[in-house]
């Protein structure tokens, strides 16, 4: 099992690179027979570990339901009657794994939703729709490779793509690309979430 954390890189060579025995940021390498895998994580947040017939990691366990998969009835069952924020609440890994900083503020603005508003606050065809954005802006993102707004790289080393395609993260202070209205960044739980006020509104 193979986690990247926030700066992991997986990387799939044809050979090893000169000096990669003193490479401080590399802590594994597989031999494929026709290549090699390396793991790289400067932070140190990924996780590597091996897991034996049906052996389940604990930390595999503890994740919700896949965002790839997930529904809106499942959302709304896991957020009735919470007061946290929506954005807060899609990266709750227990609840919907696989949805991260990016792709929550994507999905949000994709239906409107302000990231400041709480769960208690959406209608079922909200969650229905959000459910809906979030499958869809993770397929877009996997069809174009990843986003790579600071160091992830795609398993041949190239960067991804799909930043191109961000409407509102990271573009704190530039125009909406759908009404002009500047793009705005708030602190939710620790994390930046950018939205777009007059297309998402505010609480």
């Amino acid at each position: 099992m193979l986690h990247l954390g926030m700066t992991g890189q997986l990387l799939y060579l044809k050979r090893l690179p000169r000096g990669w025995r003193t490479e401080p940021h590399l802590h594994l390498v597989l031999g494929l027979g026709d290549g090699f895998l390396l793991f790289r994580d400067p932070r140190k947040f990924g996780k590597c570990a091996l897991l034996w017939g049906d052996e389940v990691h604990p930390r595999l366990a503890r994740l919700g339901v896949d965002a790839l998969v997930v529904r809106g009835r499942h959302l709304q069952t896991s957020g009735r009657g919470r007061r946290v924020a929506i954005k807060t609440f899609l990266l709750e890994q227990a609840v919907v794994a696989g949805v991260g900083n990016i792709y929550a503020d994507e999905a949000l603005f994709r239906v409107g939703i302000a990231p400041d508003v709480p769960c208690s606050r959406l209608t079922p065809s909200q969650w229905d729709s959000l459910a809906g954005e979030i499958r869809a802006v993770l397929r877009q993102a996997i069809r174009r490779g990843g986003s790579t707004v600071s160091d992830y790289r795609r398993p041949d080393g190239s960067r991804g793509g799909a930043q191109a395609s961000h409407r509102v993260y990271g573009r704190t202070g530039q125009p909406c690309l759908r009404c002009g209205s500047l793009i705005q960044r708030l602190v939710l739980g620790g994390r930046s979430a950018h939205f777009c006020p007059r297309c998402q509104g505010r609480v």
